[in-house]
């Protein structure tokens, strides 16, 4: 078990926010706010990883500063159920071990992840109920519900012997939601009046002038596009917005196209949502195994996938290979989702391959099929105004999206707009908001079922096998160090099949002067045969290919002592 240590870095008689993932980034939310010695932490999320990160699909915060001070943190509070605010709980609860609270939604959808983890019977997992303000040591929460893509998200009103705070989490303001009531502005009016001390808000659009838009816009759009298709359509989107599943399956009713729901996430939180009381006109989806039985203009798929992921269902059914679900020309795809920052690359080529296939491709590029969840600037003006803070504190987003939002809550009159990164430790009362120090971040990735640095060995490693390929080498020596048989070289993602022999010769003669700089003793050691054999390697590779590939290098000894096996060293370990 980790051994803990008091908090006693920090001044206990002040309230704190400290932001451990999800500023100056989107994704990854981990929020700590403290007080009296104590910590309590708001949502625990993930993100998904890009291609400078080889084999790895998710990444977290790394929450080494909260789990050495775990004896003091009280609780999980999550805002809602988005992968980014609650995704990560499974993987790092086990170092944690506190309550986590959540709505009936949330916690549906977190009771699969942990009955996955092996952690069900585990996990002290209490409901929030949005009319019994919940007291954890010096913080008392009240809930105000927010409209957002997903059932159930909740803005936390939390109150403190210092004042009020409000955490918006992710919103919208939507007159029609479709799923979930309409926000009410008197909710945040009232908290207002009672001051409000800081708010910790959304920043992800910011940049947007105007409004986000309505859920029912989409519907609208998205009625007339399947309405005009004769044959099969298939749609795209993120799997936990409810608000869009609600919407495909009044279009595909409306044009009397049976639902086919493609994929292990869609299926999951379409079951959460109706358990929950979410989707009650929905009829039952027809299974994927079936889908080949229906006729294509009355068969509408609803697949996961949306970003192109490689082992989504949309990519593997452009690809010809989903098992049950096929794709012809003359079909149309809907990508109805947000094109993500940093996944146009695979997004694009799996619109290439349908398009290819001659499959009509919509998106949000060319017709209004996705709105966002998250406020644009009349939005977060509007919030500023029922709120009237002392204190912003831009969060959700990357540095340009918390720089504008700070000017923003300024020009509203806003006092007080610091803009925080990762780690820094803000002193929001008593006195003026100051970052009075910084806590330790990173990120973690999931490798296999193990957690490890982001910017360790491993993935380090990893990322140059990728990018220089690999070369291993082998040579056999007699007891004093000299070779007995030719060296013998592999390389992997470097050369063209077959031509190592054509630079063994380079590589041998470059051996050589590397073993002739060994005096007869330094022959005897392993390392320094291992060493000789890595430079001569990585010289001739850089030399003819530019690589600097990962290297390893086995020594073998024969001869009148047992034969032995030298250690293989990588480049990296010997670096």
């Amino acid at each position: 078990m980790k051994q803990t240590r008091p908090t006693d870095d920090i001044a206990a008689d002040a309230l704190h926010f400290l932001p451990l993932g999800g500023t100056g980034e989107i994704g990854m939310n981990l929020n700590l706010y403290g007080l009296d010695g104590k910590w309590l932490m708001v949502d625990l999320g993930i993100s998904f990883a890009d291609e400078s990160l080889p084999g790895i699909d998710i990444i977290m915060p790394d929450p080494t500063w909260i789990e050495d001070r775990r004896d003091d943190l009280i609780a999980i509070v999550l805002t809602h159920a988005h992968e980014d605010h609650l995704g990560a709980v499974a993987h790092l609860w086990p170092e944690l071990r506190v309550p986590v609270y959540a709505t009936p939604f949330a916690a549906g959808v977190l009771r699969h992840k942990l009955i996955e983890a092996g952690l069900q019977d585990e996990v002290e997992v209490h409901i929030l109920d949005d009319d019994k303000p919940l007291v954890l040591g010096p913080f008392t929460i009240g809930l105000l519900p927010i409209t957002h893509s997903i059932p159930e998200m909740r803005s936390l009103v939390i109150d403190t012997r210092f004042g009020r705070v409000v955490h918006s989490g992710d919103w919208k303001l939507d007159p029609e939601p479709l799923v979930g009531p309409a926000t009410r502005p008197e909710d945040f009016t009232a908290a207002g009046d009672a001051g409000v001390l800081a708010l910790v808000c959304d920043s992800t659009n910011v940049l947007k002038a105007g409004r986000s838009g309505s859920e029912s816009r989409v519907r609208d759009q998205l009625m007339e596009i399947v309405g005009r298709c004769k044959r099969r359509v298939a749609v795209t989107t993120f799997s936990s917005n409810i608000a869009r599943v609600q919407t495909i399956a009044e279009v595909a009713a409306a044009h009397g196209r049976d639902l086919v729901l493609v994929g292990r996430s869609v299926n999951r939180m379409v079951s959460v949502a109706r358990e929950c009381g979410y989707l009650p006109g929905l009829r039952a989806p027809i299974p994927p195994k079936e889908a080949g039985f229906l006729p294509p203009d009355k068969t509408l798929l609803l697949c996961t996938g949306c970003q192109g992921e490689p082992n989504g269902a949309m990519a593997r059914i452009a690809a010809g290979e989903h098992p049950d679900i096929g794709i012809d020309a003359g079909d149309t795809v809907i990508f109805s989702s947000k094109v993500i920052p940093g996944n146009e690359r695979s997004l694009f080529a799996l619109h290439n391959t349908l398009a290819r296939s001659g499959v009509e491709v919509v998106s949000e590029l060319d017709h209004f099929v996705h709105v966002s969840g998250h406020p644009a600037r009349d939005e977060l003006t509007d919030m500023y105004r029922w709120v009237r803070p002392r204190i912003a504190v831009p969060v959700h987003g990357e540095a340009r999206h918390l720089y504008e939002h700070a000017a923003l809550a300024r020009s509203l009159g806003v006092p007080e707009a610091p803009v925080l990164r990762n780690g820094d430790i803000l002193r929001l009362a008593p006195g003026p908001a100051t970052i009075v120090g910084q806590a330790e971040t990173g990120r973690l990735a999931l490798s296999g079922s193990g957690l490890v640095p982001v910017d360790g060995l491993l993935v380090r490693e990893r990322r140059r096998l990728v990018f220089n390929g690999a070369a291993t080498a082998t040579l056999v020596v007699d007891q004093e160090g000299k070779p007995i048989a030719p060296l013998r070289v592999t390389t992997i993602g470097i050369f063209e099949d077959g031509t190592e022999d054509d630079i063994l010769e380079d590589m041998e003669a470059e051996l050589a002067r590397e073993l002739r700089a060994l005096r007869t003793a330094e022959r005897r050691s392993d390392a320094n045969l291992t060493e000789a054999v890595r430079r001569a390697v990585r010289r001739v590779v850089r030399r003819l290919s530019g690589h600097r590939p990962t290297t390893i290098v086995e020594v073998v000894r024969v001869g009148d002592k047992p034969a032995r096996k030298g250690r293989k060293v990588s480049e990296v370990e010997a670096a």
